[in-house]
């Protein structure tokens, strides 16, 4: 019980207090309202109180203003909306909905996959996603989807049946200011950047071997065999 471990960085983001306000008001009819700020020591004790200033009250609504602002601009478009972009819902949350025709991506795979580190062409996939989560289906063609068009299980790993990716370890991090140019780019970035381990569930997203698939796309140019994408039960619309 001697052997203590440091595990503090394990920790998340850590955040210490630095100020304090304190509201007093008056009783009686006509309520009068004084504001004292304080600061705080390396302790987290209320220290050096004084009456909140004019510069301090500046600085206060200046901070509450800027994370209004940052919160209007999430998933604003920096100009004309791309056209892979089918809906968006800028809700607190906010929900993206958009396509990416078949492209060659960098892959990354586990050493227990035996499938090196190199590029192969993906299919065309649907992407949904909010600041937290983010789902993948694949699609038959590089045709823009409508609402009735079939869904397919995106033939990788890590993906769970109904289309959730387990992002495993990766720390997701959508900014509030983030455009909608930012989000999707991050979120791509996110699922190809991370390592690709095993299948989730009881189910296979291919008609064949997953490995085998990769094995033979991997470090070519050959285009993803689309015949061997499987369809769902799922159409965009059951996504809206």
């Amino acid at each position: 019980m001697n052997n203590l471990n440091d595990i503090t960085e394990n920790f998340g983001t850590l955040y210490y207090p630095k100020s304090a306000l304190v509201f007093y008001e008056t009783k009686g009819i006509n309520t009068d309202m004084y504001v004292e700020h304080f600061d705080m020591d390396k302790n987290g004790n209320p220290i050096n109180a004084h009456p909140l200033t004019v510069k301090e009250a500046n600085v206060l609504a200046k901070s509450l203003q800027t994370d209004e602002e940052k919160s209007k601009a999430f998933l604003k478009p920096r100009g004309i909306l791309p056209t892979n972009i089918l809906h968006i819902n800028p809700s607190e949350k906010g929900t993206v909905l958009w396509f990416t025709k078949a492209q060659q991506r960098q892959l990354y795979f586990v050493n227990g996959l035996v499938i090196p580190n190199e590029k192969a062409q993906v299919p065309p996939m649907l992407w949904f996603a909010n600041k937290n989560s983010l789902s993948v289906f694949a699609l038959a063609s590089d045709r823009r989807p409508t609402e009735k068009t079939l869904l397919h299980y995106a033939p990788f790993f890590n993906v769970y049946e109904n289309g959730n990716v387990c992002m495993g370890t990766v720390t997701i991090d959508i900014q509030n200011s983030a455009s909608v140019e930012e989000f999707i780019h991050a979120w791509e970035n996110y699922f190809f950047n991370s390592y690709f381990s095993h299948l989730l569930g009881n189910y296979n997203p291919i008609k064949g071997n997953c490995v085998t698939i990769w094995k033979e796309l991997i470090g070519t140019d050959k285009a993803f065999p689309r015949e061997v994408l499987k369809p769902n039960s799922k159409t965009l619309e059951n996504l809206l």
